[in-house]
């Protein structure tokens, strides 16, 4: 498999066309950004724990029944997948109030929902990701009613499964950005990552933030919390 010219590179990634048609290479990256860009900085040996731990954690969704991307993890940076069309929507779902919701609604961070919230939100940098409903997502011809309710199906499926893991690693899944694509013969499949870049990981017994708030609210030791969240994950594979 060649690594042919670079197509894409976004805040954390860059993607690569290969020799197949149907596969890229997605390649990693230790740069850190939040607030849509306005706050930048580098997390070193990110792009290694976010590579290896979304590759896992895709793996096991797969086994349980929602299609990804994930083909073949290349190296410690880099992985092989399945070309997609990303559908413009991120999908966040929600499992305890936090970060925007909380400030939105003026909800203190913490409170846990009876049933878990999911929200889209338009991905568009230029606008600010701005959060739409499935009216707006069909009149902007984002996704089909169809494309929508199995995105959302998979969503809370993926929920669940993280929900049950990161549990049994002693850490509480507060909520979680999505993104999905359509495959050439259109199917949607779960593409993008899924690392502490992505999610939002408490530790369950002291609360203590393990993902990308410790950068983005300045709290000190984010290499630390990335460190310490893929160990849990590696201790708990090899029990």
């Amino acid at each position: 498999m060649h690594k042919l010219e670079q197509i894409y590179e976004g805040k954390a990634k860059k993607v690569y066309k290969t020799d197949d048609p149907e596969l890229y290479i997605v390649d990693y990256k230790d740069d850190a950004t939040a607030f849509n860009g306005l706050k930048k900085g580098t997390i070193a040996g990110k792009g290694i724990i976010n590579n290896q731990m979304s590759n896992r954690l895709m793996q096991m969704i797969e086994r349980k029944g929602v299609p990804t991307h994930f083909v073949k993890e290349l190296s410690e940076r880099e992985t092989l997948v399945k070309k997609v069309s990303i559908v413009p929507l991120e999908v966040i779902v929600r499992n305890i109030a936090a970060g925007s919701f909380s400030k939105r609604y003026g909800v203190d961070e913490g409170m846990v929902f009876d049933e878990p919230v999911i929200e889209f939100s338009y991905k568009n940098d230029a606008l600010g990701d701005p959060l739409l409903n499935t009216d707006h997502a069909l009149a902007l011809k984002v996704a089909t009613r169809t494309e929508i309710d199995t995105i959302k199906t998979y969503a809370l499926q993926v929920n669940s499964i993280l929900k049950a893991f990161w549990a049994e690693c002693g850490v509480t899944l507060v909520d979680f950005k999505l993104e999905f694509g359509k495959t050439s013969d259109g199917s949607i499949i779960l593409a993008d990552e899924i690392s502490p870049d992505t999610c939002r990981l408490w530790d369950s017994a002291t609360g203590e933030k393990l993902d990308k708030d410790r950068f983005r609210r300045d709290l000190g030791g984010v290499e630390e919390a990335y460190a310490e969240i893929m160990k849990r994950l590696v201790d708990h594979e090899e029990k």
